[in-house]
């Protein structure tokens, strides 16, 4: 009677146009699923800060007004929200999250849960990538998505500061990465050392924060034909915060065991909503790491053929078994500044929308030491005049910028939905060389080179219109896209070489021949359409065509179905698809020299690019062309019961005409004649010559497993489980395409150890079991994480065949391959909330200290280069650091 009196009074104050103020009231009740109680739920007044959990027996008390929304989450729980209309509210929670999660990726129609969806997606929200405990955005994804891999790589100029990834073990060209469902620019940088990926080109994925992401779609299939080119292995689509009204600071750091590659970062993430739906969300970031430093210690050097008891330098090697090394992380230090937001139009007509961001970031890797009889400094350059020289090691310092930016509105027209938009994105890179010098240039050398730089950038507008006709959903729309690369020389006493010497120490700068501004525009249409003609079956479609202005056009189509089993309890879905990628402007213009070390011999590496008339017209290398592929690909998505959801996917994904990058052609060892390549390379003053070409069409085959089973009453907390795992194998079908000059004169231009990076770089498995357990405020997770074995496959096998007097060796391929063993990695996490605004965490990854098999070189000396490496540095699967404390704490207010 008293609520009624109140409501009756409120309203006379209002119409007599006298003030009202509204006390807020205890709201409380108790939340519960179909089995009972939960505890540990999360209980928020929308649009504030104000929020508690609900206690062991699932009960919550909270402030909050008449009126006010209420926002109840839970991990497995799909999110709720209700109305307050007095001082009780109790809330029943539905639970399977893991398979009802609303995903924006996957089709261009209309968003759906994960078991709705025709097509495998990944729907991973912020707090389970920072439950890894892994520093940066790409390490995250690798101990989340089995079929994802991204690993530190050490002593490989550039590429040791982007770690090339990949999706299901198709390289970094072949995945689509969108922002808000938005074209991300790829990076500047061609991976061009001997590391997975090499020759390809991907996306800076260290240049997006994890505080500025709500989370991550990862689409588990072809989509070029609703995405365009790079859509092969999958999409994977960084859905940026919104909504947000309070402030969090998140402050970590670390350091490993054997005390070196101390980390510290810090982010603050803010947001405002306003009453009409707008929405502001910024993120500041700030992240550095020191090196690592785990390498071989022989004692000797065989590349120059010195022993550790030789009479000049044994002293030496015994005061520097690992040869003055260092081979491990980089240092690095990162600088982030995101934003998004939104502004409705009047009347909730549509929305002007913008988001955005800029990283900034520095990065320091090691080349080979220089050891005092390798390389000398009769000038003292490197050294103070009287002490002992003892050889230096060179410095490869990066100077990275990426930046994005788009700007859309959103309205209705003719019953559509309309989205327009316009994406600019840029990545730059420049190099210096330190601690280094340029022999050719006696006393004037310096100590420290510009050794030039490369830019990447792209401008696209988009206009998309979808709309739903009862059973029938269709989308269409149109993108125009201009790409841009240049490459920028370097200063000229970085490659300034009269006598061969290569110039600058490790790293001779790039020439004003290699210096280059090339552009490109294309534009595609697409359709996408879907039926669904009974509750349970949808059929959908997609084609897209595509217009190059360097190569030509391309069509791409699609099509999927998904059978729904009843009641909410799982589906059989199946794809087919066709896809493209475009050759990289990269990948067509990119041109230098490098230093190469072997057996004591140093050598000049020359990239060609394929423009070139060297390549062109005196090797007969056709232009580049666009590969193409085709996926299939077929599932099923089970809940056995409420809390407990399986899904199984079988994949298969060809791709005809890969680009890749040629393994080093240099002198064929026949001094009686000289054939048309040796021309070149004494015309050009090289020892050898790469270039890129369509020449391998590849077969892979997987499956994808995942199994989750969440809310788990076990004692007086609550566990959840996942396990997940991929399994996959690629194979290079056919011939390699070699051209005809290079065929006649005996040259392989894609040797055994290049087609390991394709094959077997890679783990062919990898399986992620996590558990994670809610005790009141406590939180304890435990990952362990299982790495396939991986192989390396030597170049050629040394004397395998030739005559040492007794008639010729057993040919046998594999002789030097080495295959490294499988390992699993154990990673906790405890977690504890202090309050509903401090909470703490210490995380140990690599608990058990594993590091991958050492490598064992079978008396090739080349493979570790003579012993400088301990562990493998071709082939990858979760680096060398070992264990790595780690501890943060963060604040909400």
């Amino acid at each position: 009677m008293s609520k009624f009196l109140n409501l009756k009074l409120m309203m006379f104050l209002f119409f007599c146009g006298l003030p009202i103020t509204i006390i807020a009231q205890e709201v409380s009740g108790v939340v519960k699923d179909d089995t009972g109680a939960l505890p540990g739920v999360s209980v928020v007044v929308k649009g504030t800060s104000t929020g508690t959990t609900t206690d062991f027996d699932g009960n919550y008390s909270i402030s909050a007004n008449v009126g006010d929304v209420l926002v109840f989450s839970y991990v497995g729980y799909e999110t709720q929200e209700n109305t307050v209309a007095g001082s009780k509210l109790n809330v029943t929670m539905q639970s399977g999250v893991a398979l009802e999660a609303v995903v924006l990726t996957g089709n261009r129609s209309k968003p759906r849960t994960i078991l709705d969806s025709a097509v495998p997606i990944d729907n991973i929200g912020l707090d389970e990538m920072r439950n890894t405990g892994q520093p940066t955005v790409d390490k995250m994804l690798t101990y989340k998505v089995p079929s994802f891999n991204s690993s530190t790589q050490a002593i490989s100029d550039a590429t040791a500061h982007f770690d090339p990834a990949d999706l299901r073990g198709l390289g970094p060209s072949r995945t689509l990465v969108l922002v808000n469902g938005k074209r991300k620019n790829q990076s500047a940088l061609v991976y061009i050392n001997d590391t997975p990926g090499k020759g390809e080109v991907g996306v800076d994925l260290k240049s997006i924060p994890a505080a500025a992401i709500e989370r991550i779609e990862v689409l588990r299939d072809g989509a070029s034909a609703q995405y365009g080119s790079d859509a092969i292995a999958g999409v994977i689509n960084m859905v940026l915060k919104k909504n947000v009204d309070y402030t969090s600071v998140n402050v970590k750091s670390g350091v490993t065991t054997e005390g070196d590659g101390f980390n510290f970062g810090v982010d603050l993430n803010t947001g405002l909503t306003g009453k009409n739906g707008g929405y502001l969300n910024v993120t500041a970031g700030y992240y550095e790491q020191e090196k690592t430093n785990r390498p071989g210690t022989p004692g000797s050097d065989v590349l120059f053929g010195v022993a550790a008891d030789d009479p000049t330098w044994g002293s030496w090697l015994a005061e520097n078994p690992d040869l003055g090394m260092t081979v491990g992380q980089p240092e690095l230090k990162k600088l982030d500044l995101f934003f998004n937001a939104g502004i409705p139009f009047k009347n909730d007509s549509g929305e002007f929308y913008t988001f955005g961001g800029v990283t900034s970031r520095q990065g320091k890797s090691f080349a080979l030491y220089r050891t005092p009889y390798w390389v000398s400094d009769p000038h003292n350059l490197l050294h103070e005049a009287g002490t002992e020289y003892n050889g230096f090691q060179p410095t490869f310092e990066t100077d990275v910028l990426d930046n994005n930016l788009t700007a859309g509105v959103k309205w209705k027209l003719f019953n559509f939905d309309v989205d327009f938009s316009g994406t600019y994105g840029r990545n730059r890179i420049d190099y210096d060389v330190n601690n280094t010098l340029n022999i050719d240039l006696g006393a004037n050398s310096p100590t420290g080179f510009d050794v030039g730089g490369y830019a990447f950038s792209n401008a696209l507008a988009n206009l998309d219109f979808s709309r739903s006709l009862g059973q029938v959903n269709i989308a269409f729309g149109a993108e125009i896209k201009q790409e841009n690369f240049s490459a920028r020389a370097g200063e000229p006493a970085s490659y300034f070489n009269p006598t061969g010497n290569g110039g600058a120490q490790s790293f001779p700068g790039l020439q004003p021949s290699n210096a280059v501004r090339a552009d490109r525009h294309n534009y595609g249409v697409y359709g996408d359409v879907e039926w669904e003609p009974t509750d349970a079956l949808l059929i959908g479609g997609a084609v897209r065509y595509e217009d190059f202005s360097d190569f030509g056009d391309n069509v791409s189509w699609k099509v999927s179905g998904r059978y729904s089993l009843g009641d909410n309890r799982g589906a059989l879905r199946a794809s087919y698809s066709t896809g493209f990628r475009a050759p990289s402007l990269h990948q067509i213009y990119l041109s230098n020299v490098q230093t190469l070390v072997s057996g004591g011999t140093i050598s000049n590496q020359g990239t060609f690019n394929n423009v070139d008339p060297i390549i062109r017209e005196d090797l007969g290398v056709p232009q580049l062309s666009a590969e193409t592929s085709k996926n299939i690909s077929a599932g099923i998505t089970y809940k056995i019961k409420p809390n407990f959801s399986v899904s199984a996917d079988f994949y298969n994904v060809k791709v005809d005409d890969r680009v890749l990058f040629t393994g080093e052609i240099g002198f064929d060892g026949d001094d009686t004649t000289t054939n048309p390549v040796e021309t070149i390379l004494n015309d050009n003053s090289i020892t050898s010559l790469k270039f890129f070409v369509n020449a391998v069409n590849t077969n892979t085959t997987g499956v994808d497993l995942v199994l989750n089973y969440t809310n788990i009453n076990l004692g007086e907390g609550n566990l959840s489980a996942t396990l997940a795992a991929n399994f996959n194998e690629t194979t290079i079908d056919g011939e390699i395409d070699t051209p005809e000059l290079l065929a006649d004169n005996g040259y392989e231009i894609f040797n055994r150890k290049e087609q390991a990076r394709i094959t077997s770089a890679r783990p062919k498995s990898k399986i992620l079991l996590g558990l994670d357990y809610d005790l009141n405020k406590w939180n304890f997770i435990l990952n362990n994480t299982y790495f396939g074995e991986v192989t390396w496959q030597h170049a050629n096998n040394g004397l395998n065949g030739a005559d040492l007097g007794n008639g010729p060796l057993p040919i046998d391929d594999a002789a030097y391959d080495q295959t490294f063993a499988g390992k699993i990695i154990t990673d906790l996490i405890v977690g504890y909330e202090f309050s509903e605004k401090i909470s703490a965490n210490i995380s140990v990854n690599n608990l058990l200290n594993v590091y991958p098999d050492e490598i064992d070189t079978k008396g090739d000396f080349v493979t570790d280069l003579g012993g400088r490496f301990k562990y493998p540095w071709e082939v990858s699967q979760f680096g060398f650091n070992g264990t790595v404390l780690n501890a943060s704490v963060a604040f909400k207010f």
